[in-house]
């Protein structure tokens, strides 16, 4: 029966809606969720000639933007006293995860103001456990 009740649902639905679903991963761990402010630790698969890698970009999220499959993350570092900023798709097969390293508490959607801020400005508080 439940096998049929699927069968139904896909043939209602779009082709480019089912390939969108299949698509979709998970590569935030279970019960975790990427919010604006985190820190977080994105292992990016590099290939280079034959071989594979993992290179960890780790930063702070400053900007989400879409929803499925076309979700992106913005993420924030400053390196040898330079900002760099890359967008990750969340469910690219070139991720091979994400990994929160602190929660942290903001109150914007977007923390552009973050690329102006010097030093203890730049600073996020991170977000508390409740009891």
């Amino acid at each position: 029966m439940e096998n049929t009740e699927n069968k139904e649902s896909k043939k209602n639905t779009p082709v480019i809606e089912i390939l969108r679903q299949e698509n979709l991963r998970n590569n935030v761990p279970e019960g975790q969720k990427i919010e604006i402010g985190d820190t977080v630790q994105a292992n990016v698969k590099i290939i280079e000639g034959d071989k594979e890698r993992v290179q960890a970009f780790q930063g702070v999220v400053i900007a989400k933007a879409g929803v499925g499959i076309a979700e992106t993350v913005t993420i924030r570092r400053v390196s040898h006293g330079q900002g760099v900023e890359r967008i990750f798709p969340v469910h690219s097969p070139r991720i091979d995860g994400f990994k929160i390293i602190r929660k942290g508490s903001v109150r914007r959607a977007k923390l552009y103001y973050i690329r102006e801020a010097v030093g203890n400005a730049a600073k996020i508080k991170e977000k508390r456990e409740k009891k």
